[in-house]
């Protein structure tokens, strides 16, 4: 298996982390007789030698090592190998490789997303994997049956003869006896046809044939998914009502697994396989299943619906996560799943419990069908709240963030503990008007934060969110005791000047007696904050407008020149002098900075011109600016009339604005749905 290894010139090559001089133990380590230390050196090789999709020339040298460790008959673990050289090799069709964990549309890792165009190392791993594809041709056979498993996707994706794959893959389903390697057989059906299209229509056929009893379950809800993917044109007019009626099919007929028991090291794969659901099988099929509905959100709800009525706590489970990306990535009217979802907090399953909790957590008011569960969980205190850390109780933070009164009791109850977590004052800003009670308590607070302390910043920072969003100016005396008696060596002292003195601001002129403080800020690191807080205390434009005009200067750096827009912008008229520095601003490289410069132009001149051509470009090239836009929009009334074209076809849009972007941000859907009222506030059909 490691012929020539020491002849390799490694450590004159690289990995993520420098020298790869340790790949020929890591790769040694692949073949080693104790688990632990397989999966140590697999964990070694994705985490340097394959860093996040890259290919370094130490990843190249490797692949013969890896081949013949794929090939060697007996040789334990085998499969998580194949999987490797499958990831290195690439993937043609766009899809990631591997556990496939996550609950958005599009999943991250695998893949080369990270691979640059100028870059060869890419397409020569991706060559040498191809040329090295007969392995895999023995590995469909082999007796391990974690190989056969790996071994068909690596086959679809990297041999060059379809008809010949398309003949073996057909031959295995056959023969094949194991359950789990006979799904990815399906799976690999579905991939070719997706590869190779109309070249490969039997593969289609055969998949049109396993959809239909007497093949089981199972199989039937693999092949539905892969068809769905490849040609949705030839699914059953019911595919819903059948879906379902094999989802709990099989959970009636579902046995434990029989996989042995894999080691527990303090890896990431450790760690990922420690996370797999209780039923991994069956969230796999429906994964596969709802991404390849995509937009159908009318068919995937009733499909959730049908998962959340499964007498199985595995389904109902899984049927949650599966809810995320649903509701992450696609807009549609949710009330019906939600409140399903609600009722899960009722359960006496822990992971379920957690499951659905960590879903209505980042829906915001979409939560609202959910809440009555939500504060009975809360009130009920069934899951240990970890008081005293720095985690709000989840069940909690969901309820407050849907805006139910219901959770001012037990918002209390947090504020009086040592420890108030930082997500507290965000918490309290999503109640409004109820949460007034909760400001007496958060003063009082305030007011035992020690001056000198290494935690002081964590310590005030959520009292301070939670009293700003109040406006509650009673809370002055105590700030300014933080403001004045902080040593300048004190821990994030700055961050914490600014989250003061914007508390200050927010209190406005009730805040009087902080303008000598505020005006001594003027000149530091926080000027700008300073200069919010003085102008909404004191209100006067000629103390604050040279500080936001020298911020504005093309010699600062991008953060003061975008917060000093939006301070000018708040100013409205009074801050006309700042219209040349914002016109250059609007002409600036960052995308931020313009669309701050644009909304404080029209904010203070009323002159749409210059305003109106920066929108329309950030709106298409960053959606992240689009919930700034579009509030701007809303101010500008019959004004913004030239763009409305954006605001039209956002609102057709099925999919959420962010969907795209990469990843998922714990406020995204919120920042959609309020994206998605003001659209309709400006073109008046709100």
């Amino acid at each position: 298996m490691f012929r020539g290894i020491d002849e390799v010139d490694w450590a004159s090559m690289e990995h993520a982390y420098g020298s790869a001089a340790d790949v020929p133990e890591l790769l040694r380590g692949l073949a080693s007789p104790l688990p632990q230390d397989r999966e140590t050196a697999l964990d070694g090789m994705y985490g340097a030698v394959h860093h996040q999709g890259d290919v370094y020339d130490s990843t190249l040298a490797s692949i013969p090592f890896l081949f013949a460790l794929a090939g060697h008959p007996g040789l334990p673990d085998r499969g998580g190998i194949v999987e490797l050289l499958a990831s290195i090799g690439g993937s043609d069709d766009g899809e990631t490789l591997g556990d496939g964990f996550g609950d958005g549309e599009d999943g991250a890792g695998g893949g080369q997303g990270a691979e640059d165009p100028g870059d060869d190392n890419y397409a020569m791993a991706r060559a040498a994997v191809r040329t090295g594809a007969a392995v895999f041709l023995g590995l469909v056979t082999d007796a391990d049956p974690e190989v056969r498993r790996a071994a068909p996707s690596a086959l679809v994706r990297f041999h060059d003869e379809p008809p010949h794959v398309l003949a073996l893959l057909s031959e295995r389903l056959r023969d094949e006896q194991e359950g789990g390697v006979r799904l990815a057989l399906v799976e690999s059906l579905g991939l070719l046809a997706r590869l190779h299209g109309g070249s490969t229509a039997p593969a289609v056929d055969c998949l049109v044939s396993l959809c239909d009893a007497p093949h089981d379950p199972g199989l039937r809800l693999a092949a539905l998914g892969q068809l769905a993917s490849c040609a949705p044109d030839r699914l059953p007019a019911d595919l819903v009502p059948t879906v379902v009626t094999l989802l709990h099919t099989r959970s009636q007929r579902i046995r434990p697994s029989t996989e042995p028991v894999r080691t527990s090291t303090d890896t990431l794969i450790g760690s990922l396989r420690r996370m797999r659901p209780a039923d991994e099988e069956g969230a796999q099929l429906l994964r596969t299943l709802h991404k390849a509905l995509g937009a159908r959100t009318t068919d995937r709800i009733a499909l959730l619906k049908g998962q959340l009525s499964s007498r199985n706590t595995a389904d109902r489970c899984n049927a949650v996560w599966m809810s995320a990306g649903l509701f992450r990535d696609w807009r549609a009217a949710y009330e019906e799943p939600v409140a399903l979802i609600g009722e899960q907090l009722g359960s006496d399953e822990e992971r379920l419990r957690c499951a659905a909790v960590s879903v209505l957590e980042f829906l915001f008011t979409l939560a609202a069908p959910a809440a009555d569960r939500l504060a009975a969980l809360v009130e009920s205190g069934t899951d240990s709240r970890r008081r005293g850390t720095a985690t709000l109780y989840r069940p909690l933070k969901a309820l407050a963030r849907c805006g139910d009164a219901r959770a001012v009791p037990a918002l209390a109850e947090v504020l009086r503990h040592p420890v108030v977590p930082n997500e507290t004052g965000d918490a309290i800003g999503y109640l409004g008007p109820a949460a007034a009670p909760l400001a007496p308590l958060l003063r009082e607070r305030l007011a035992e934060v020690p001056l000198d302390s290494p935690d002081t910043y964590d310590r005030a920072v959520p009292l301070l969110r939670g009293l700003g969003t109040l406006r509650y100016a009673a809370a002055v005396p105590e700030v300014l005791r933080l403001l004045h008696g902080t040593p300048r060596e004190l821990r994030l002292r700055e961050a914490l000047v600014k989250a003061l003195a914007r508390t200050l601001g927010a209190f406005g002129p009730r805040a009087r007696e902080a303008v000598p403080a505020l005006r001594e800020l003027l000149t530091g690191e926080n000027a700008v904050a300073a200069a919010d807080a003085l102008r909404s205390v004191e209100g006067d434009a000629e103390a604050v407008l040279p500080v936001l005009l020298g911020a504005l200067a093309p010699e600062g750096d991008q953060g003061s020149r975008r917060a000093a827009a939006e301070v000018l912008g708040r100013m409205g008229a009074t801050a006309a002098p700042a219209l040349a520095g914002l016109r250059h601003l609007a002409d600036s490289a960052g995308v931020w900075e313009r669309t701050a410069a644009a909304c404080a132009l029209w904010e203070i001149a009323g002159d749409p011109e210059p305003v109106l051509p920066v929108f329309r470009e950030a709106w298409r090239h960053n959606p992240y600016t689009r919930g700034t836009i579009a509030a701007c929009l809303v101010r500008m009334g019959v004004a913004g009339t030239p763009v409305h074209d954006l605001v039209r076809t956002e609102l057709a849009s099925p999919r959420r604005h962010r969907a795209r972007s990469g990843g998922h941000g714990s406020h995204d859907v919120l920042d959609d749905e309020l994206l998605l009222r003001d659209c309709r506030t400006t073109l008046g059909t709100a």
